[in-house]
């Protein structure tokens, strides 16, 4: 009597693996750096892409603040919501504005929030310094940070927002907010520049404008 052989067992065919795969590249990903953005790219292939919560320059590219860090990273500011001296050492009309503006960003569905707002002439000093010893002169860091005696910052009269959506949303909205964005190297910098409802003026090239 023959024996039955046993039946020979199905291989997973190898277009089935590759996406399987990928899911898992894709979770461990996730699992290491919440925030990373996973997309499919050509050939089945996954590109990795992230983080994506920095905001950019006016032109699309990306922005290079002082210090070489983004607002989020800057000394006084982080992801999470600012201090409260923060926001209360803000002038009471430009925080107004921002919070309705910031209700308005919520109502579509986009995300705003206050990556720093006002700083201490000591946290200040510390940007210009970092921005003197990365760009090598005072004349090129004063094109991103200014000295505390300036700074709209230290004064209360300035906030730098994102995340990038935010960002993007409230530039498309400066007129109907009263937030303008002030310097073109600063998609995040948005300041009080005239009455609610008055034209934003166009933003100056740089914060060097206030030293020079």
């Amino acid at each position: 009597m023959t024996t039955p052989r046993p039946a020979p067992r199905r291989r997973t065919p190898r277009s089935r693996r590759v996406p399987v795969l990928l899911l898992l590249l894709a979770l461990a990903v996730l699992a290491a750096g919440g925030g990373w953005l996973v997309t499919r790219g050509p050939a089945a292939l996954t590109q990795v892409v992230g983080p994506t919560d920095r905001p950019l320059a006016v032109d699309g590219a990306p922005a290079a603040p002082p210090g070489g860090a983004t607002p989020e990273e800057s000394p006084g500011t982080g992801d999470d919501p600012p201090a409260t001296r923060e926001v209360s050492g803000l002038d009471p009309e430009l925080l107004a504005r921002f919070e309705a503006a910031q209700a308005l960003a919520a109502a579509d569905g986009v995300e705003l929030r206050i990556t720093s707002g006002w700083r201490s002439a000591d946290e200040q000093q510390a940007l210009v310094d970092q921005a003197v010893a990365r760009y090598g002169s005072e004349a090129e860091a004063h094109r991103w940070v200014l000295p505390p005696d300036v700074s709209a910052h230290v004064q209360g009269l300035a906030i730098d927002v994102g995340p990038t959506e935010g960002v993007l949303w409230l530039g498309d909205r400066q007129q109907e907010t009263g937030l303008c964005r002030t310097y073109a190297n600063e998609s995040w910098h948005f300041e009080l520049t005239g009455p609610l409802g008055d034209p934003c003026p166009e933003p100056w090239p740089d914060a060097s404008h206030g030293w020079r």
